[in-house]
């Protein structure tokens, strides 16, 4: 941990860490452990930079770190170049549904779209525009038409589902651009991220007689796809969380329909039908392994999904579809908070408000009230860590040991009434099976 950190980015890592929520930008100073399943991702965009696909299920409980690994493998993807969406599945946007909740769900997507230039989001129209400025490069070198150069290289997405109007809409980007039409663009672009809802707004606007509908947009995704691809990009990687959402639809019928859904994009990454594409779903172990609700109640996806019969506890194979975020480690929390620390001083060694002795005591201290919970589910142990030292921060004349008894550190079972599982800890956070963590953290040394 070295170099100092803009105070700016320090603000916002911290407020959204204490908030509970996983930061959009600076995850670089706090992630620390899980390095093979970071591995793994990586073999994953490997794959879709060679012109493969792919489809990861990352599983863990709440509060285990999914979101934050979700957002690392994003981080991860724009330094290989990819283009990256990721938004949260919810009530009105799944993977299938009437009434517009699968289009929401793409253009939820769609407004997402992140390059490393822009990875704040709202990247897809400075796609279009450099696919349009490297075809006008090309067609000067050549040559030949613009438009003509444009309509070659979209020449192999005619043969795909809705390729012929997508190219039609790109032809119609260009000659916006052309002749400084800024209305004919902006179609273009409302067209491309699934803005219109009725066929004869497209017609009139466009020239299409096709939108991104409930039943067509994952394939529109498969086309940006390989867009992507034909702007300079090496593929696109789609992260989708809170997939619990399609495990508490209380319609099995409508549950049914997304798991089909769910089967046919990881039909399509296992059968090699989908280029240059990866998914990355995040959600807790009842969706997947509930066998009344979950994946799992899908036959196909339970064959699909089923893990390694050879993998044992110490032998994990992590190959497969499913990835599990594994507990961090007592040694890797302790780094946790020594990188909390030093992102909390700006980077400053000066300026931190606590010695390693309270990082010892604190870990203690969670041990003593969450068990097992602490590195099990991070959250509540990040979130309590950074209040400690916002109150530091603000009376300087406190000492932290005296502070460690007033934070109340609650286990963070956030959804957990969904598997209807009993609670695993006592009232006083003990483990159930009145096993604790003391001994391990009275062997820890730094």
């Amino acid at each position: 941990m070295t170099g100092r950190i803009r105070p700016r980015e320090r603000d916002a890592v911290v407020a959204a860490l204490r908030a509970g929520v996983v930061p959009r930008s600076g995850l670089q100073h706090v992630q620390v452990g899980r390095a093979a399943e970071v591995r793994a991702v990586l073999a994953d965009l490997t794959r879709i930079c060679d012109g493969g696909a792919s489809v990861r299920f990352v599983i863990g409980e709440f509060g285990s770190g999914k979101t934050f690994f979700l957002h690392l493998a994003r981080s991860i993807a724009l330094e290989k170049r990819l283009v990256t969406m990721q938004v949260d599945l919810t009530p009105d946007r799944r993977l299938h549904g009437g009434g517009g909740r699968a289009r929401a769900l793409y253009a939820a997507l769609t407004r997402s779209t992140a390059t490393r230039a822009r990875p704040e989001g709202g990247a897809l129209g400075s796609i279009v525009d450099r696919f349009v400025t490297d075809s006008l490069d090309r067609a000067r070198k050549t040559g030949t038409d613009g438009e003509e150069m444009i309509r070659s290289r979209l020449a192999p997405l005619d043969e795909a589902v809705g390729g012929y109007d997508f190219a039609q809409v790109l032809a119609q980007y260009w000659r916006g651009y052309n002749s400084g039409d800024d209305q004919l663009t902006s179609n273009a672009v409302r067209w491309l991220r699934g803005e219109f809802t009725t066929r004869a707004q497209a017609r009139e606007a466009l020239g299409v007689r096709t939108i991104v509908d409930d039943t067509n947009w994952y394939d529109h995704l498969v086309l940006l796809a390989r867009f992507v691809r034909l702007a300079g990009f090496e593929g696109l990687l789609i992260c989708l969380d809170e997939m619990v959402n399609l495990y508490k639809l209380s319609s099995t019928r409508a549950r049914a329909s997304n798991y089909e859904q769910v089967l046919r994009i990881l039909n399509d990454s296992l059968q090699g039908s989908a280029e240059h594409l990866g998914f990355v779903f995040g959600g807790t172990p009842e969706f997947l392994l509930d066998t009344r609700r979950g994946l799992f109640s899908y036959p196909a996806l339970a064959t699909r999904l089923a893990e390694n019969s050879f993998a044992t506890d110490h032998l994990v194979d992590r190959s497969g579809p499913v990835l599990r975020l594994g507990n961090l480690s007592p040694e890797d929390m302790f780094v946790l908070l020594t990188r909390l620390r030093h992102l909390y001083a700006s980077g400053d060694p000066e300026a931190y408000l606590v010695p390693d002795e309270a990082l010892t005591g604190y870990l203690q201290y969670c041990s003593s009230r969450l068990g097992d919970a602490w590195f099990r589910t991070p959250r509540a142990t990040v979130k309590g860590f950074l209040d400690l030292l916002a109150l530091l921060e603000q009376y300087p004349d406190l000492e932290w040991g005296p502070l460690l008894g007033r934070i109340d550190l609650t286990e963070d079972r956030t959804g957990s009434d969904v598997s209807g599982e009993p609670d695993p800890t006592r009232s006083d956070g003990s483990p159930a099976d009145g096993s604790r963590l003391d001994d391990e953290l009275t062997a820890f040394r730094l």
